[in-house]
């Protein structure tokens, strides 16, 4: 550790001043912080074997409780100095080189992530590489890919067409600087369709819900979501939870959907 520094702190306690040092330094090697056996960061509890070789929550049970290094028992004995080490290790946002100025425990830098106004999201459409802020995205999309998307407006019904085969629609909101990708993915069962917002989990992004209306000869399927899920990048894995379900007896042969949708925006709602 190098960069130590010193300052003595006063606080009352019953009335009388109470002196106490607080110290603080810098971490060469942040490795250290990390688990040896899956090389992830450590996080509470942190276990110990006899010999002192440390192990995180989540591997002991892998290891059977036997210390990889040593095969004494491990999974009993807490490691109270790392921990203490650990909860007291600030690193910055891995956003930091994009205007983030906040700091983060160790290990927790994910879950900032997530929520980081400043994290990149990637643009959805296919060959292109690009990736910034939200609102960068909005406005490179905007420059660059419009033709291929309609602007929108919250609140009000949209139809959108697509064919099963593109998989993927990008609808923009001017007024949120947001994309919206609505996708579909072609099932034995037949066709899921769900919507996401190409953002970070920020609350500066707001909150919005959706609702998507299919008909056909009569009959119509209608979902509605509570909220729209917020990713960084667009991921083309089947959906397990949040989709709309179109039965193939449904669907037109041609492979054409004609959906309605209409995104609400939860936080402004008229």
């Amino acid at each position: 550790m190098v960069g130590a520094s010193e300052a003595l702190l006063f606080h009352s306690d019953e009335g009388e001043r109470v002196a106490k040092r607080h110290r603080s330094a810098t971490l060469l090697d942040l490795d250290i912080l990390d688990c040896p056996v899956c090389c992830e960061a450590l996080a509470t509890p942190i276990f110990q074997c006899d010999n002192g070789h440390l192990a995180c929550s989540s591997c002991c049970p892998k290891l059977r409780n036997k210390c990889p290094s040593c095969a004494f028992p491990v999974g009993h004995n807490r490691c109270r100095a790392m921990e203490s080490i650990l909860e007291s290790t600030l690193v910055p946002c891995p956003n930091e080189m994009f205007g983030c100025t906040k700091t983060c425990f160790y290990g927790k830098e994910s879950a900032h992530e997530k929520e980081c106004i400043f994290s990149q999201c990637s643009c959805p459409s296919l060959n292109c590489d690009y990736t910034g802020s939200y609102k960068d995205l909005y406005a490179h999309y905007e420059l660059t890919h419009s033709k291929y998307s309609w602007s929108i407006k919250c609140g009000i019904p949209y139809t959108a067409v697509m064919f099963i085969s593109n998989k993927i629609l990008i609808k923009r909101v001017h007024e949120s600087k947001l994309l919206f990708a609505v996708q579909c993915f072609r099932k034995p069962c037949g066709v899921y369709v769900t919507v996401s917002c190409i953002a970070p989990s920020a609350p500066e992004v707001g909150q919005f819900s959706y609702r998507l209306s299919y008909t056909k000869d009569g009959q119509t399927v209608i979902y509605e979501s509570p909220e729209v899920k917020k990713v960084r990048k667009v991921s083309f894995e089947t959906p397990q939870e949040n989709f709309m379900l179109i039965p193939h007896n449904l669907l037109f042969r041609s492979g054409f959907l004609l959906i309605e949708l209409c995104i609400v925006d939860k936080l402004n709602q008229e």
